[in-house]
């Protein structure tokens, strides 16, 4: 059996839809789990709690952690470490191996426009601090040889299906679309790399079933060279039909904003991956399994096609 943790969500979705190609002994949890394939086996569990946890993690051969937990600082400080030490010494009592799909917030920024998956750790927001904690406690394990484990590694991502939890679709795609101005944060003109979900979730799911993968970190698929805000910003107006017209949102502006929208002031530590280039490099997974990462313009268009033309 495999079983995905956090089901309910943009990557959890994509990965749910891939392991199909590999099993059809699929087990999702969330405290609302909704099948994604028919044959699919739902376990609603509070994954903060360890009993919980375990319990489903239980005859699993491989877990998938893919829950995302509210974006705040205090939450994620609180309750990240305690939900991976857990679901680290359960996956190490039933012998499952673990897939993690993770962010980039833990690198070093000096290194934001050539990261791989030698950038060095160094993260300068508390947010990352965090993620450099899962990461070391993750590969401490593997090191010692007590886990088997790899990190799946995303950019920024997009996709089709997403309202929420996407800086494209919050920004950009949903104020285009309702004919208003997209909200742009950071530089305009810098590039800036995104992952595609579905890209993410089949990747996720090669890498949770292949041999070879294990003990190491993958950047998953992401199409090179990344675009500028601002191209990214034309092509999906162009595909609406709509003018492509947008505010700048500086720093004071999101402060303000946080009065009223919490979010926005969770926001404000993470700017600096706004203003200056962001190239993430997945060229090693698609040397080593032949991938190919969609591109900005037929992600863009499909995403229109499936979430935004009306029928």
């Amino acid at each position: 059996m495999q079983t995905m943790l956090g089901s309910g969500g943009a990557i959890g979705h994509e990965l749910a839809k891939a392991l199909r190609t590999y099993t059809d002994d699929i087990r999702l949890v969330s405290r609302n789990p909704k099948k994604v394939n028919p044959g699919d086996k739902l376990m609603a569990a509070n994954l903060l709690n360890r009993d919980e946890l375990r319990k489903a993690v239980e005859g699993s051969s491989v877990v998938y952690l893919t829950i995302g937990l509210p974006y705040k600082r205090s939450v994620w400080e609180k309750e990240w470490p305690r939900l991976m030490s857990n679901l680290i010494d359960a996956c190490i009592d039933y012998k499952c191996k673990l897939v993690f799909f993770d962010n980039i917030y833990m690198y070093d920024p000096d290194y934001l426009d050539k990261m791989n998956e030698d950038t060095p750790l160094r993260p300068v927001s508390k947010k990352g601090a965090v993620r450099a904690e899962l990461h070391r406690m993750i590969m401490e394990k593997v090191s010692e040889g007590r886990l088997t484990a790899l990190i799946a590694r995303s950019a920024d991502y997009y996709g089709p299906s997403i309202r929420q939890t996407s800086m494209l679709t919050e920004t950009i795609f949903n104020p285009l679309s309702q004919g208003k101005k997209a909200n742009i944060m950071g530089r305009v003109d810098v590039p800036h790399s995104y992952t595609y979900t579905p890209d993410a979730g089949k990747a996720t799911a090669l890498l949770g079933n292949r041999e070879d993968s294990w003990q190491q970190v993958w950047h998953l698929p992401t199409a090179r060279p990344p675009l500028t805000t601002r191209e990214i910003l034309q092509l999906f107006a162009d595909e609406l039909g709509v003018e492509a017209k947008y505010r700048q949102i500086s720093k004071g502006t999101l402060r303000m904003m946080g009065l009223f929208l919490p979010v926005m002031k969770e926001v404000i530590e993470m700017l600096y991956q706004f203003e200056k280039p962001y190239f993430f490099d997945s060229s090693k997974i698609e040397k080593k399994y032949g991938l190919k990462p969609t591109s900005y313009e037929a992600g863009i268009r499909e995403i229109i096609e499936r979430d935004y033309k009306k029928s």
